[in-house]
């Protein structure tokens, strides 16, 4: 299991989140006050690695990517969220 953080800018966590939920990843994603999404993903390595590349390169279809940056990724023995949600 691998865990990371990820930054988005722009896109729609509601693209995100059905993507997480598709590929089996828990976490979480959140719009932030300066028009870039913020979240956290947890799950098997190579479907974390999938989902970076949707969010690096397709992302919701009214997003324009600019930049996709994941941080702290490390190593997890069991994921500590259920499913995958929009935060508010």
């Amino acid at each position: 299991m691998l865990q990371g953080n990820l930054c988005l800018s722009p896109s729609s966590p509601q693209y995100t989140e059905k993507e997480g939920l598709r590929l089996g990843l828990c976490g979480w994603v959140k719009n932030t006050n300066k028009g870039t999404v913020v979240g956290q993903v947890q799950g098997p390595v190579d479907m974390i690695r999938e989902m970076k590349v949707w969010l690096s390169k397709e992302g919701s279809p009214t997003s324009r990517i600019t930049r996709a940056s994941f941080s702290n990724e490390r190593s997890i023995d069991k994921v500590e969220f259920s499913g995958f949600k929009t935060r508010f």
